[in-house]
């Protein structure tokens, strides 16, 4: 499952070091910026999966989240802030509705498993990036899908759900991702700059800071982090 962020770029390069032979998913969800669907298509390229869906779906139907609807992102807020509560960002079922559609796939790919970059420990943040819900999903997989009640489920991998951010960057880097052409930001502008303020952009400027590594993002705004 690759949204062309830091994580799921960092999972694909360890599916592929572990000698899987990788299909990529991306989704086209109504997301306020097309910009992450180009970023995917460039690390999946730079990877070499055998091959890259794009699965169009509209959640702005649903709307209730500021990724989807008319809501502001949340900018300049401290790392307590953002562990004090779901935020704004959070796509209702997002994962959920996600890794269906990757089941679908892997049973007809007859895949062993699916890898999801989720992570719970940078921020609380959300419900569907925690290992409860992980495991959840996994055991309705396996009583959901044909290749589950013969004795063949889709394993669920999480690779990096306890990770830091400056370890996950650590990780893809002695890998050989290309974090340049990955995409963070909840707010690009319309050149496909980062903001430099939202959340993510926020626990990625701390996590290349961190990990000791050259952040080669360009970003439009430079508000101090904490």
């Amino acid at each position: 499952m690759l949204s062309g962020g830091v994580d799921s770029a960092t999972a694909l390069a360890l599916a592929i070091e572990q000698g899987f032979v990788a299909y990529a998913l991306s989704f086209r969800y109504g997301q306020r910026h097309g910009i992450e669907i180009e970023a995917a298509r460039k690390v999946a390229a730079h990877l070499g999966v055998e091959a890259h869906a794009i699965q169009e779906i509209d959640l702005r139907l649903f709307g209730g989240s500021a990724l989807t609807a008319d809501i502001a992102v949340p900018k300049d807020r401290d790392p307590r802030a953002m562990a004090s509560e779901i935020p704004v960002t959070y796509v209702p079922a997002r994962n959920t509705i996600f890794l269906s559609f990757a089941l679908a796939w892997a049973e007809v790919l007859e895949a062993d498993a699916i890898f999801i970059g989720v992570n719970a420990l940078d921020y609380s943040g959300y419900p569907d990036c925690r290992p409860d819900y992980i495991a959840a999903f996994e055991k309705l997989a396996a009583l959901a899908t044909k290749a589950g009640i013969e004795g063949r489920p889709v394993s669920i991998r999480t690779p990096l759900i306890d990770r830091t951010k400056a370890e996950i960057l650590k990780m893809g880097a002695d890998l050989g991702v290309d974090y340049g052409l990955t995409l963070s930001c909840y707010d690009p502008t319309p050149e496909g700059q980062a903001c430099g303020r939202c959340d993510s952009c926020r626990l990625r400027r701390q996590g290349f800071a961190e990990a000791g590594l050259s952040d080669p993002t360009v970003y439009a705004d430079l508000a101090e982090v904490t």
